[in-house]
């Protein structure tokens, strides 16, 4: 049931799914959200509103408030006289962002090696089996899904409400972009090794050393994702 409610929430909106008028403006801010997540609404498009009332069914009214309501959690951003767009993220943001998620990932697999029952373990690494094989064929749309699938289920593996609330929530904005940001040949390989001994790892239930995997594969992103998704900023020297 946890993984179903953690996966669910995740949820891609379908064209074809018109809206019915007593969900209100709560219903069209989760189906726009899963559109920004989904990255069909990538980081600086402009928000259509013709196109996605027609699309759902609704009058522009509940569309504006779901509108402000991705305002207010930074998902998007509203343009004076000028609608809104689909925020993009500052590198300074960006950085922040994958030091707490690392963080959270870290704990998740430290509960999971502690937690997880085999069956949970075993989907896990059949997952990983599936990730190698998409890898291997180079069919990048399907490794990255497989990919937040595994880093989802290890979440839910932790069997931690609190800790999988946190996660859902702080990695909203960062999600997509984690996931489906290029990456050189290079960088594939290397996160492909770390997935491999992830699952090791997870299967000796050696707690210390998958969060500390964890953590530095999360960290090791953030790169990658400034360069396709973040704001053109400069960080701050570190010296």
């Amino acid at each position: 049931m946890k993984e179903e409610m953690f996966m669910n929430s995740l949820g891609t909106a379908r064209p074809s799914e018109a809206i019915r008028k007593n969900y209100l403006h709560d219903e069209v801010a989760h189906r726009l959200r899963a559109l920004i997540q989904s990255g069909e609404l990538r980081p600086r498009e402009r928000i259509n509103e013709t196109t996605l009332s027609q699309r759902f069914g609704i009058s522009r009214t509940p569309l504006r408030e779901a509108i402000k309501i991705l305002s207010s959690e930074g998902l998007l951003e509203i343009l004076p006289n000028r609608g809104a767009q689909v925020a993009s993220i500052s590198q300074s943001e960006i950085t922040d962002m994958l030091e707490v998620i690392g963080g959270l990932e870290c704990v998740a697999g430290e509960l999971a090696c502690q937690h997880a029952s085999a069956a949970e373990i075993g989907r896990i690494a059949a997952l990983n089996a599936e990730m190698e094989r998409a890898y291997e064929q180079s069919q990048a749309p399907e490794y990255f899904e497989i990919n937040q699938q595994i880093h989802e289920l290890i979440l839910v593996a932790s069997h931690n409400p609190t800790l999988i609330a946190l996660y859902e929530n702080l990695s909203t904005r960062i999600q997509r972009a984690r996931f489906t940001a290029h990456k050189t040949p290079k960088q594939w390989e290397q996160a492909m090794q770390d997935h491999r001994r992830m699952v090791s790892l997870l299967q000796a239930r050696d707690a210390e050393a998958l969060g500390a995997l964890l953590k530095a594969h999360v960290r090791s992103k953030r790169d990658v994702i400034a360069a396709q998704f973040g704001k053109l900023e400069s960080l701050p020297s570190s010296e």
